[in-house]
């Protein structure tokens, strides 16, 4: 099956697959169709992601998300550049309607990416991650369920916030590496902490206990996301899948002996597997 497509559609799909492998995998419970503008819009999501790493200063970043900001507006208007991100994200817009908003919005919340600013409150971590993470299942659920899709806009909502809080917790090493600190300063300061021993790999008492609220927060997030399971039409749960998967990668977070700072949390795709399975399985993420 995968010879008949096209290369851009291959692009995307071996994209999706190196860089993002729990989207990947909850993406093979949707239709043939539908995967392909799952994989369009996850390959789109991948690409903002790694602006900040590929740039050696913010300036040429901002060049970077203006440069993608065009190139949506450009879409909507008609022209498609030829770059295989932007061909299957145009077919994915025109099939399902995509909203526009939504992506550029996106773009535009990734910016901050490109700085070292500490995030100052959990209220604005949310915010951050209702635009990138909340908008891309939403945005997903649009791709398959189209219009209907818009029922389960609460639901991609804490689902998000759950999924994109617990990719932070699991990335802790990476975000300390080039110097950010994304624990909210709120959160650390009711702990007697700063970014500076976040970043320090101070990971004590008071450091478990801050990055254990954060998790009971995503534990929150996922279960008000499935207490609305019944508003997501049974064509968008693959969109949702992934953020299901939170719990596996929270329990290895808080795993004795193991340290959120130094090490980046993941779980064997078996298990990964398994849990999708379960899941799509019952009809529930």
């Amino acid at each position: 099956m995968l010879g008949a497509i096209s290369n851009d559609a291959r692009h995307c799909l071996d994209l999706v697959r190196a860089a993002d492998k729990d989207r990947f995998l909850a993406a093979l419970f949707a239709p043939q169709e539908g995967r392909r503008r799952l994989n369009a819009l996850y390959a789109f999501n991948i690409e903002l992601s790694r602006v900040r790493q590929a740039v050696s200063d913010p300036q040429l970043g901002e060049i970077r998300f203006t440069w993608w900001h065009d190139v949506i507006v450009a879409i909507y208007g008609g022209e498609v550049l030829a770059h295989p991100v932007v061909v299957e994200l145009a077919r994915a817009i025109e099939a399902a309607d995509l909203p526009q908003a939504s992506l550029i919005n996106m773009i535009e919340a990734r910016r901050s990416d490109l700085y070292d600013d500490p995030m100052p409150s959990l209220n604005d971590l949310e915010g951050y991650l209702g635009e990138t993470a909340s908008a891309l299942i939403q945005v997903a659920a649009w791709a398959l369920a189209g219009k209907e899709a818009t029922a389960a806009a609460a639901a991609a909502g804490y689902a998000g916030v759950a999924q994109g809080l617990t990719g932070l917790l699991r990335s802790l090493p990476l975000h300390r590496a080039r110097g950010q600190c994304l624990v909210p300063g709120d959160v650390l300061a009711r702990h007697g902490l700063t970014p500076a021993h976040v970043l320090a790999g101070r990971f004590d008492t008071a450091m478990q206990k801050a990055i254990g609220e954060l998790a009971d927060h995503s534990r929150a997030r996922i279960a008000q996301a499935r207490a609305l399971r019944g508003e997501v039409p049974g064509a968008a749960l693959p969109a949702f899948l992934a953020a299901g998967m939170s719990d596996l990668y929270l329990r290895k977070l808080q795993r004795k002996g193991f340290d959120p700072l130094s090490e980046v949390a993941d779980v064997s795709q078996i298990r990964r597997q398994m849990q999708l399975w379960r899941k799509a399985y019952t009809g529930d993420f």
